[in-house]
């Protein structure tokens, strides 16, 4: 297999949303064409105009998603220019075009979120009854089969919805257990490298700032071994939140060990990370409480430089948190870099 071809499927092993629109449009893009090339052979051009439309929007959709990684908007896309396209080849295939409303409910289902889905349904329903009551036996040969056929796309619309509903939870579920501490809620080892690395990306094609404070809560064993775990998670627990909501909205948190976190401050400068070091540093010191009283904790704090890979640059800054621990713990220590590591590469 080709070195093209690996990161292909790797891509679409990470990414559930674009392997599902990719599949869709491989089976969409299969599965109509031979469709619109009889009905545009045979003179029925809107029914054919249709399904050609659906083949170049789903082509489209599926490039742009593979071009850009965004799945959002290629399956809102695709899912209104199916359910618009579906309906209008039902009103004028009467029955025989029916039975394109049965998948059309699985694809949206797959392509947008289940409420999205459910409206997009209710509005094909709603305008072949509409055009079945406007113009008689256009769509439907009776009122029989019209209920017959609303009882049947409704059944099977509210089972698709629990079924899309259930995967879509539980796949956030597992998304989230592989990216977060499933004790404080911070970020993960796993999630904390993807961003550094991201940071890395990002400060040599676009010049952003970035800087590092990885934060050690000072004597965190002595809360274990006098008071027991349940104790010292509660103080971990309370230490993730009081960090959070001392930070700034762009600000990541990550725990890369057991009293081990890091902050990651995005479009920040030396200044700026100092600041933030100190004003966490007496906000820990002030509000948070043990069972044995105060906790404090040491700080060591870093700027990423030019060209500098993500692990050196998060070994600096612990670096710093040794220092500031060996100095007497309730510290801060920033890496302090030449001007020069800190202008912006072109």
């Amino acid at each position: 297999m080709s070195r093209g071809a690996a990161l292909m499927f790797k891509r679409l092993r990470n990414d559930f949303q674009l392997s599902i629109i990719t599949l869709m449009g491989i089976i969409g893009v299969l599965g109509i064409t031979p469709y619109a090339a009889y009905r545009l052979t045979h003179g029925n051009f809107l029914v054919g105009i249709a399904d050609s439309v659906i083949v170049l929007s789903t082509l489209f959709a599926v490039i742009y998603a593979w071009r850009t990684g965004d799945t959002e908007k290629p399956g809102l896309y695709l899912a209104g220019v199916f359910t618009i396209s579906a309906t209008l080849i039902a009103i004028n295939l009467g029955v025989n075009g029916l039975f394109w409303i049965y998948p059309l409910i699985l694809f949206n289902f797959f392509m947008v979120t289940p409420g999205k889905a459910i409206i997009a349904t209710l509005l094909v329903l709603a305008g072949l009854v509409g055009h079945a009551l406007w113009i008689p036996g256009s769509v439907f040969e009776s009122h029989y089969q019209m209920v017959s056929f609303l009882v049947t796309n409704g059944m099977a619309g509210v089972l698709t919805f629990i079924f899309a509903y259930r995967t879509r939870t539980q796949r956030d579920q597992l998304q989230a257990l592989t990216i977060q501490d499933p004790l404080t809620g911070a970020g993960n080892r796993r999630a904390m490298n993807e961003e550094l690395k991201i940071a890395v990306s990002s400060r040599r094609r676009h010049g952003r700032s970035y800087g590092v404070l990885a934060m050690d809560l000072d004597h965190f064993k002595q809360i274990n071994d006098q008071h027991g775990h349940q104790a010292g998670d509660q103080v971990l627990i309370d230490y993730v939140k009081l960090i959070k909501s001392s930070s700034r909205h762009e600000d990541r948190l990550f725990r890369f060990g057991g009293e081990e976190f890091l902050l990651l401050l995005p479009d920040t400068d030396l200044a700026g990370l100092e600041a933030a070091a100190q004003h966490l540093l007496h906000t820990v010191r002030d509000s948070l409480r043990g069972p044995g009283g105060p906790v404090t904790m040491s700080i060591g704090g870093a700027m990423l430089r030019a060209e500098e890979p993500w692990s050196h640059w998060l070994q600096r800054a612990d670096q710093c948190l040794y220092q500031a621990k060996s100095a007497g713990r309730d510290r801060t220590i920033i890496d302090r870099p030449a001007v020069s590591d800190l202008a912006p590469s072109h």
